[in-house]
């Protein structure tokens, strides 16, 4: 198996050409991946963009490969994205890498009535950072072509907006409607997870008032870290995706 490294600065390439990663990159492959010259790898872009070769040469500052095979992928459709409520602890951290290996388009961090973790301007800002880092490194480990882009944090009143443009499910374990027996179609879907205490009444409303849908996953109720991925591994059934 291919060990994926990322370069945001690729934008194509063909069979034969010479890749130079550099940086943090470069470093990892070398001191911590061990990766050695005959050695066959990934090169991404993250936008889609996979490329297989073998190193040429590998040294802390630099790790050279030999493009074997280039293949440009595109999304998955429908796009779904998810909208994870900020969570105490590392629950909401460990949302985002499971869905990100399971192939979440996009994640919304939510500040939703119950999150025990709150936060002001200056969190938000460290904490996105960190959400997307997290989504980068999942990306790598299980070579997507596609890192998803993590959003700025919105409040219930910002979600409930996404409706108009994306098909939004509301997770509840006491919805009449399972996941799985949705119909669906090429409509962008955005996936709700509340956080440990549940989603308020008046939050359900704010959602159900602007065309969002009510739906649970089975007879138990899961843990906010595991719920998202939950939703996208029955997605990634019902699309054909798996």
């Amino acid at each position: 198996m291919s060990t994926l490294y990322l370069d945001d600065h690729l934008e194509h390439a063909t069979p034969g050409d010479l890749l130079a990663l550099g940086g943090a990159e470069a470093k990892h492959a070398v001191s911590v991946s061990r990766v050695r010259p005959g050695e066959h790898v990934m090169v991404g872009n993250g936008r889609g963009l996979l490329v297989t070769g073998v190193v040429e040469s590998a040294r802390p500052g630099e790790v050279v490969v030999t493009a074997e095979s280039v293949d440009s992928h595109s999304p998955r459709t429908p796009r779904v994205h998810l909208a994870q409520a900020l969570a105490k602890g590392d629950r909401d951290e460990r949302a985002v890498q499971m869905c990100t290996e399971l192939g979440v388009t996009g994640v919304i961090p939510w500040q939703a009535a119950r999150s025990v973790s709150r936060w002001d301007a200056a969190k938000a800002a460290k904490g996105v950072q960190r959400w997307q880092t997290i989504a980068r490194e999942a990306s790598k480990q299980s070579l997507r072509a596609h890192i998803p882009v993590v959003e700025t944090a919105a409040t219930t009143a910002d979600l409930a907006d996404r409706a108009a443009d994306s098909r939004m499910l509301v997770l509840d374990p006491q919805a009449d409607t399972s996941l799985s027996s949705i119909h669906l179609d090429d409509r962008a879907i955005t996936i709700v997870v509340g956080p440990e205490g549940g989603i308020e009444e008046r939050e359900f409303k704010i959602f159900a008032n602007a065309g969002a849908e009510r739906v649970r996953l089975g007879p138990t109720v899961l843990r906010t870290s595991s719920a998202g991925a939950a939703s996208l591994a029955v997605l990634n059934v019902m699309t054909g995706l798996w």
